[in-house]
């Protein structure tokens, strides 16, 4: 599976025009459920609201699914689903709550309020990539712990917090692929006795 693009968490962007208020809320989610658990938990929270358009893109099966809502047909969920997919981003679901203000904007204030709430939820959103890594342990005495610990930073790993006890355990997480120098370097620094564990690779942001 190829590196890709995603968000981290959630991100909100608002646009008001003629008192009607457009707000978008941007989740990550990986999978139709979660995708359409975040629709039903923003619903529920903006029940007065007109409309609650959505669209999400998923990886998985490269998925798109978008909905307008009751707003005139390719007003809403399209110009949503267009942005999306302009960022490149994936993984990802939008749902842009609309309170009417009581003046309808025609097509085009329509397509620029849906598009406008989106780009600006995408604009205060966290992007990460999602790679394969692979977390990695190793246990040294409390002299080399130090020297240990700058080694793993500098190459770019994220660390975890150290535990403590009658030596220090170290646990990060890196690029697969990317942890032999690092290896060598530990090997060099404890004389041969680091013995470093090395999981499955597995998919995380990094």
């Amino acid at each position: 599976m190829e590196d890709y693009r995603t968000i981290r968490g959630t991100a909100t962007g608002e646009y008001e025009e003629k008192k009607s208020r457009f707000i978008a809320q941007l989740s990550f989610a990986d999978s139709e459920e979660k995708a359409v658990a975040f629709l039903e938990q923003v619903r529920a929270v903006n029940r007065t609201a007109r409309h609650n358009v959505y669209a999400y893109r998923l990886r998985e099966g490269n998925r798109e699914r978008y909905s307008d809502d009751g707003e005139p047909a390719k007003t809403a969920g399209t110009p949503a689903l267009e942005v999306l997919q302009h960022s490149g981003l994936t993984d990802l679901v939008v749902v842009i709550t609309r309170y009417f203000g009581g003046v309808l904007l025609g097509t085009g204030g329509l397509v620029r309020a849906y598009t406008t709430a989106t780009a600006r939820a995408l604009e205060a959103a966290e992007v990460v990539t999602v790679r394969s890594v692979v977390e990695l342990e190793v246990t040294v005495d409390y002299s080399l712990y130090e020297r240990a610990a700058l080694l793993i930073q500098a190459a770019g790993a994220k660390i975890a917090d150290p535990q403590f006890t009658d030596r220090v355990t170290l646990r990060w997480q890196m690029p697969e692929g990317t942890e032999p120098p690092l290896l060598e370097q530990l090997r060099e620094l404890t004389r041969g006795g680091a013995q470093v564990s090395v999981s499955q690779p597995f998919y995380a942001p990094f």
